[in-house]
């Protein structure tokens, strides 16, 4: 069989519809939307495009279904999250390639999140049973106190283009090991992955109407009647900053619950001490996962004044050695831009930053080929009034600023509406101590340029973001506290 004929294939194998209540249904009215290939803007396929209509009935579905969801044990809902554990394991290549196709990164990449995606479920599903309590004696000793924690309800689930399967199991998997059923809206450019995680969801046990999927080209015009509609008891959004604002706006109306996982614009700081080769390493890492489609990518570079041009001498070398192409194809490291609007923005924010000053290392050209492609570029001596130092590169662009001293990187670096993650790079542990507590971020990455981790809190602060998702506090998300005081 061709290579072309196994694409056609595994799009063929994933439902075009919407998953209400366990099955597969059209869209009211039959309305469907395409999803195309990012690497040759080609059609792979038609959708279908819910209604808010549609997404009524998948919120009503999930709302039928969650007292008795709720009332399974722990061990049960466990079971669930290992057996699609296994599945997602069993089905990783099919996977990948599904997601190649729709959003465009190498197929090496598609597999590492597949794998990744699956950690979520198996951390989740032990997390489950061991959802805990308390018992106390009162201070005066008259009474007793019980502390339960109970599942918070429907909860609504928004996930981005860029992980389309990872972002989607880790928000999944506490829902459901918490006893939460859920509406998710994949991102329009992607719906493929997560329609075909509902499938595996569903052959892997989860009841009918706990997991519902709602992919639609009306995002806002079907999510705000859920999320006011005083049914959903959470929302759970992984988007921009911009866009989470008016979520949260939308969900004080109902005082919803919510998780925000929003921009970022984190700084990478290499200080004269760093091992320069571990560094551009780990800048490689934090800049070029997925492309630089990121919300973790290094977006802001500082390298100590004595060693900025050996360190971006190395990353230039580094980052032109990286192959660009078709997921698909051998080899290949870095695939295309998610669509026209992300390929157009980068070459705006780098030629911004040229004509403010900044020198051009190797790439800064958009290709004339087909498809969304930009080659990774360095660029050095990146003035601070330069765009990208305050807006969200999330393309394949390294911009490298000097600085002399601890206190003035540090203020740099905290600059920023925006506090993610920032990344360090010294061999001295007590800065490395001192910088990483000094930084305004929720995640420090210490000489690693990768910080995420289905077992570690994942989440920022300031406009980055509100409450973790991963690690033991995750499930506390999805979960209610309940105190009972008892006369004695």
């Amino acid at each position: 069989m061709s290579v072309q004929m196994d694409e056609q294939e595994v799009v063929r194998s994933v439902p075009k519809q919407l998953f209400i209540g366990g099955s597969w249904v059209d869209a009211a009215g039959g309305a469907t939307f395409e999803v195309t290939d990012p690497s040759t803007g080609e059609v792979l396929c038609s959708v279908a495009d819910a209604s808010p209509e549609d997404g009524m009935t998948a919120l009503s579905a999930a709302a039928d279904a969650q007292a008795e969801f709720a009332a399974t044990s722990p061990r049960s809902r466990s079971d669930m999250l290992m057996n699609a554990f296994r599945l997602l394991h069993e089905r990783v290549d099919d996977l990948a390639l599904l997601m190649t196709l729709e959003m465009g990164k190498p197929l090496a990449e598609s597999r590492g999140e597949i794998l990744y995606a699956a950690e979520f479920l198996r951390h989740f599903a032990e997390e489950a049973v061991r959802v805990d309590g308390g018992y106390q004696i009162a201070p005066t000793g008259g009474a007793r106190f019980l502390v339960a924690k109970q599942p918070v309800g429907p909860c609504l689930l928004i996930t981005p283009w860029n992980f389309p399967m990872a972002r989607g199991t880790r928000k999944i998997g506490p829902a459901i090991a918490a006893g939460c059923t859920s509406v998710i809206k994949p991102a329009q450019q992607t719906p493929l992955s997560m329609l075909a995680l509902a499938g595996i969801l569903r052959e892997a046990g989860v009841p009918d109407g706990v997991v519902n999927v709602l992919p639609t080209t009306g995002a806002g015009k079907v999510m705000e009647p859920l999320i006011r509609s005083g049914i959903a008891r959470k929302l759970s959004f992984t988007g921009s900053t911009e866009v989470g604002r008016r979520l949260l706006e939308q969900c004080a109306d109902k005082v919803l619950r919510t998780s925000m996982e929003l921009g970022g614009n984190a700084a990478f700081i290499v200080f004269d001490d760093a091992d320069l080769d571990a560094a551009v390493e780990g800048a490689v890492a934090a800049k070029m996962r997925n492309s630089g489609e990121a919300c973790t990518a290094a977006n802001r570079i500082y390298v100590h004044a004595d060693v900025v041009d050996e360190f971006g001498s190395r990353l230039a070398k580094a980052m032109a050695a990286m192959p660009v192409g078709r997921g698909v194809d051998d080899g290949v490291r870095v695939g295309p831009m998610i669509d026209a609007a992300a390929q157009e923005k980068v070459q705006e924010l780098v030629q911004d930053a040229v004509d403010h000053g900044a020198q051009v290392l190797t790439g800064g050209e958009r290709p004339t080929t087909a498809g969304y492609f930009y080659p990774p570029t360095v660029l050095t001596d990146v003035p601070d009034d330069a765009r990208m130092r305050h807006e969200e590169i999330f393309g394949p662009v390294a911009p490298i600023s000097s600085f002399s001293t601890e206190d003035e990187v540090v203020r740099a670096a905290n600059d920023t509406e925006y506090g993610l993650v920032d990344y360090v790079f010294t061999n001295d542990l007590r800065r490395a101590l001192r910088v990483a507590e000094a930084l305004e971020a929720g995640m420090i990455g210490l000489n690693q340029g990768v910080v995420s981790n289905p077992a570690a809190p994942f989440g920022g602060v300031k406009a980055s973001g509100l409450g973790r998702e991963g690690g033991s506090t995750g499930i506390d998300e999805f979960l209610e506290t309940k105190y009972i005081g008892i006369a004695m």
